[in-house]
């Protein structure tokens, strides 16, 4: 049985340029991904949507109410959300709602690392500029019942 010598194959293989299997290379077309807006507003809207103290995305409570009605999960993830999709690059304009009693400054440092961190680990694109605007804010109606 003839031994195989490996290194003096890979080093062959090196200088003819066939280092990869026939399989690696027809893996390796060429070819163009377009990512639609849409997607992009549904991982930003879910990626805000999951931050302490956003309560909606999107303006008044009784538009978001008709159009829960109306619209799929998928539509109310991307209410107010808006994209501007690059090759490589997004800008998000994303409107929140948040809860009365947690520091504003801080949900949006959250919702903007959320949203940066979900497009690239998703999409690979990077988030150019995410520009927040804080719509409503909605007040806690817990209080304790007497009876």
């Amino acid at each position: 049985m003839a031994q195989k010598d490996e290194g003096s194959t890979k080093a062959a293989k090196a200088k003819s340029g066939h280092s990869k299997s026939k399989v690696e290379q027809a893996l390796l077309t060429e070819g163009t991904t377009v990512i639609e807006d849409d997607v992009v507003s549904s991982i930003a809207g879910f990626a805000a949507s999951k931050v302490k103290g956003v309560e909606s995305l999107g303006k008044s409570s009784i538009a978001r109410s008709v159009s829960r009605l109306v619209k799929s999960a998928e539509d109310n993830v991307r209410t107010g959300v808006n994209v501007e999709v690059g090759r490589r690059e997004a800008i998000i304009n994303i409107e929140l709602g948040v809860l009365y009693g947690y520091y504003i400054p801080d949900i949006v440092d959250e919702v903007r690392k959320n949203i940066a961190s979900a497009l690239v680990e998703s999409t690979g694109l990077v988030a150019k500029e995410i520009n927040i605007r804080i719509v409503s804010i909605k007040f806690s109606d817990t209080k304790k019942k007497s009876g």
